[in-house]
C-alpha cells in the first residue's frame, strides 16, 4: 500500500502495510466447493512447499451473513447423527467399512476413553483415499435407490442434497463427504464463522462475506480443481457438533455487530429507514463500506459522497463517517475486530509501543 497511514499504526503494527480482511458480496446459485483453510503455521509451511498452489502464508479465517435465506455445510456432524448416516446410508458404509466404524478401534490409551472424533478422521480419510471409479459406483447406487424411494416417501433433507449435489458434481467425492457435515440454514440477518482447519461449503443463497486477506484453500470434493488429500485430512480439526449461529448485537436502533473470534474483522450491519441517520465513530482501524439496497448520503472529513446500492466505499482509519437517507438505506461495514484496536498494548507484537 502506497499511503499506510489510512490503516493506523496499531494495524501497520500487528499486520503490515495490506488491508487484513477482505469484504465479498456472494451470490451463490451452484454450489461452491467443500474446502479448508489451514491455520497460519500450517499456510507458511504449505506456501514454501507449493507457492504456485498456496499462493500465501497467511491463514483465512471467515464469516458468512445471509442476506437471503442461506444453506451452508459447516463442521462434522455429531456422532449420533454419524450413526444415523452410517445406518441409512448402506452405500456409504460399504465405502468406508464396517473396520472404520468400530469404536472399540479409537479407545485412547491413557485413559480409556472412547475418542469420538478418531472415529471420524478414520472415516473421512478413508472416504477421500477411495478409488474415484469405486466413488462413481457408489454414488449410482445410492442416487438410484434414493430415486426410487423418492417415488414412495419423503426424502430427509440429506438425501435431497445428494441428489441436489449429485447432478452438479457427478462421480465427485463430496457429494459423499456432505454426509458427514452439518447442512446448515441460515435466516437474513444469521451469521455463520468458520475458523481454521473446519471443513465447509455455500450451497445456495446470497450473502455477505469477510475473511482475512489470504488465497489459501484445501478443497474436499464438489469441484474438478486440485484435491490435497494428505494435507487436507491432516489438517482437520474434526470438531463435532453443530456451529454458532450469530445473531448480533444491536449498537442502537438502526445498526447491529457480529464479531467472530478472530482479530482481523468484524462487520456492522446498517438499516435505515426514511428520514433516519447513523453514525460511525472514528476508530484506530480502516473501514470498507458495501451498499445493499436503497440510497443516501455519507459523510467523511468534510467530504460527501451519494451512494446507491453497489457502492464501495473506504474509510481511513481516525475517521468519523455519518450515514442518511431520505428513502431507505442498507448497507454493512467490516473493520477491524474492537478487541484489537482498543488493547493493542496487551498483544505481544505491540509490547515496544
Amino acid at each position: 500500500m502506497q499511503n499506510p497511514k489510512v490503516l493506523g499504526d496499531v494495524v501497520v503494527h500487528k499486520w503490515g502495510v495490506d488491508l487484513p480482511f477482505l469484504l465479498k458480496i456472494l451470490s451463490v446459485g451452484r454450489s461452491l466447493s467443500i474446502q479448508a483453510h489451514p491455520d497460519k503455521e500450517l499456510a507458511g509451511f504449505l506456501h514454501k512447499l507449493q507457492p504456485n498452489v498456496y499462493k500465501d502464508a497467511n491463514h483465512k479465517p471467515e464469516m458468512a451473513l445471509a442476506l437471503t435465506e442461506f444453506e451452508a455445510l459447516c463442521g462434522f456432524i455429531s456422532s449420533e447423527e454419524l450413526d444415523d448416516v452410517l445406518e441409512t446410508f448402506p452405500e456409504f458404509k460399504e465405502l468406508v467399512g464396517n473396520a472404520y466404524t468400530n469404536p472399540i478401534l479409537t479407545i485412547d490409551k491413557h485413559n480409556g476413553e472412547v475418542k469420538e472424533e478418531s472415529v471420524l478422521s478414520l472415516i473421512f480419510t478413508k472416504l477421500m483415499s477411495v478409488e474415484r471409479e469405486v466413488i462413481s459406483k457408489a454414488l449410482s447406487k445410492l442416487i438410484n435407490r434414493i430415486s426410487r424411494e423418492n417415488e414412495i416417501r419423503h426424502l430427509t433433507s440429506k438425501e435431497e442434497l445428494v441428489l441436489k449435489l449429485e447432478k452438479q458434481y457427478p462421480n465427485d467425492v463430496g457429494v459423499l463427504a456432505a454426509l458427514l457435515l452439518n447442512l446448515v440454514k441460515l435466516e437474513p440477518g444469521d451469521g455463520l464463522y468458520i475458523a481454521a482447519n473446519e471443513p465447509h461449503a455455500y450451497l445456495n443463497g446470497e450473502c455477505i462475506e469477510c475473511m482475512a486477506a489470504s488465497d489459501n484453500v484445501v478443497r474436499a470434493g464438489l469441484t474438478p480443481k486440485y484435491i490435497d488429500v494428505k494435507t487436507l485430512c491432516s489438517m482437520l480439526t474434526y470438531k463435532q457438533g453443530l456451529p454458532e449461529i450469530l445473531k448480533g448485537v444491536p449498537l442502537n436502533q438502526y445498526v447491529r455487530r457480529y464479531t467472530p473470534p478472530f482479530e482481523e474483522f468484524e462487520v456492522d450491519q446498517c438499516v435505515l429507514d426514511q428520514g433516519a441517520s447513523a453514525v460511525f465513530p472514528a476508530v484506530q482501524g480502516p473501514s470498507v463500506f458495501v451498499v445493499i439496497l436503497g440510497e443516501g448520503k455519507m459523510l467523511a472529513s468534510s467530504c460527501e459522497e451519494l451512494v446507491s446500492e453497489g457502492a464501495a466505499l473506504f474509510a481511513p482509519a481516525e475517521t468519523e463517517v455519518c450515514v442518511s437517507t431520505d428513502s431507505k438505506l442498507q448497507l454493512y461495514k467490516a473493520g477491524v475486530n474492537r478487541k484489537v484496536l482498543l488493547n493493542p498494548l496487551h498483544d505481544e507484537e505491540m509490547r515496544y509501543l
